[in-house]
């Protein structure tokens, strides 16, 4: 260990060492100088860490949005199922910040009093500020999408819809260009009005959204900026309609089946040819979760995570998933640092912390 050996390895190796060690390890390490700094984004470290089927080096999380916690967020470990003892610490912001959307490592939240979104990556501590298209601005169902599939390292697109009178138009942000780009707004125009909380779902290069009853799916196209509704029937006896997918093959669909707009039961389907019941849920499960929303459907919301169909209420501070391995129904243990009495507000995302999502 004499150092005046060590002191004189070429950097080519050095790096090759380093770059052996499991990333979270390295980035602990990275404060140690500049040039330990700045390894993680050399060519030969990016191409170690970022293969297209390499395990994710980073646990999936679960962050919890509430109005009781300010500047940071408690976070669930899904892989360890249980909470983390620390909270996710987010970027010096307004009192008036709000969590919007995250998406493959990056994590977007509005600014209202300085008229801006803000994008950021944790890890690298890296930040976008975008200034909002017009002043005043009103949004609806704001939605991260990676520009590839797998990854944010090629950039992202941010979606949203807003309404200016009775003109309602989508809105598309490229981090590529810099730049907001107009497109018309959905027919019918309910979706901003009344299917607020629901998360837009990426499937076969369009976002995904359920209108209010009668019951469609309609799609935004990335590429044509245009509508199209899907031509594929819904289950008959539908009280609410949710979608959640992988973002790249597969869709699901969760849905309370009863009668005049009362559910009785909620049954899980996947896009196959036409929609293949995959799931009923258990009956004392099902009761719990209808008594959670006691039938304010506009309060539900559903997401996929890693492999898990989460199913969500505003109002309610547990998460009621599906693990489609198992084909099992679980509720997630509340979180330990909710007060006892607690207002609501809940609003859960899914986030895989990634090294190289670009902002």
């Amino acid at each position: 260990m004499d150092g005046r050996i060590w002191s004189k390895l070429p950097d080519h190796l050095l790096e090759h060492v380093l770059s052996l060690l499991p990333l979270k390890t390295f980035l602990a390490l990275r404060s140690t100088c500049k040039h330990f700094n700045s390894l993680p984004f050399t060519p030969y470290f990016i191409s170690r860490h970022s293969l297209p089927h390499s395990p994710p080096p980073f646990s999936p999380l679960l962050i919890l949005s509430h109005p009781h916690f300010h500047h940071s967020s408690p976070i669930f470990n899904t892989s360890l199922n249980t909470w983390c003892s620390l909270l996710l610490s987010f970027p010096p912001m307004p009192p008036s910040s709000l969590l919007l959307s995250s998406s493959h490592g990056l994590l977007c939240f509005s600014l209202p009093s300085t008229s801006s979104f803000l994008v950021c990556n944790l890890l690298t501590r890296s930040l976008r500020r975008i200034k909002f298209p017009a002043s005043p601005f009103s949004f609806d169902l704001p939605t991260v999408v990676p520009s590839s599939p797998s990854s944010a390292a090629d950039g992202y697109k941010l979606f949203m819809l807003s309404t200016t009178g009775s003109f309602h138009h989508a809105l598309v942000y490229s981090s590529s260009t810099g730049s907001w780009a107009r497109f018309p707004g959905p027919e019918p125009s309910s979706i901003i009005n009344e299917n607020h909380h629901q998360k837009g779902v990426l499937y076969s290069g369009g976002i995904l959204f359920t209108t209010p009853e009668p019951f469609h799916i309609v799609s935004f196209q990335l590429e044509s900026g245009g509508w199209e509704t899907l031509l594929i029937d819904l289950p008959d006896g539908l009280a609410f309609a949710r979608l959640a997918g992988d973002g790249d093959r597969k869709l699901y669909l969760v849905g309370g089946v009863g009668a005049s707009g009362i559910s009785r039961s909620i049954k899980l389907w996947e896009l196959g040819e036409g929609w293949v019941e995959v799931e009923t849920m258990p009956e004392m499960v099902c009761r719990k979760f209808l008594s959670v929303c006691y039938h304010n459907y506009e309060h539900v919301y559903c997401f996929w995570h890693q492999g898990l169909i989460c199913l969500c209420c505003y109002t309610w501070p547990e998460i009621l998933y599906y693990k489609v391995s198992r084909r099992t129904w679980h509720w997630l243990p509340k979180c330990p640092s909710l007060p006892d009495k607690w207002s609501c507000g809940f609003r859960w995302f899914s986030f895989t912390p990634q090294l190289y999502a670009s902002v």
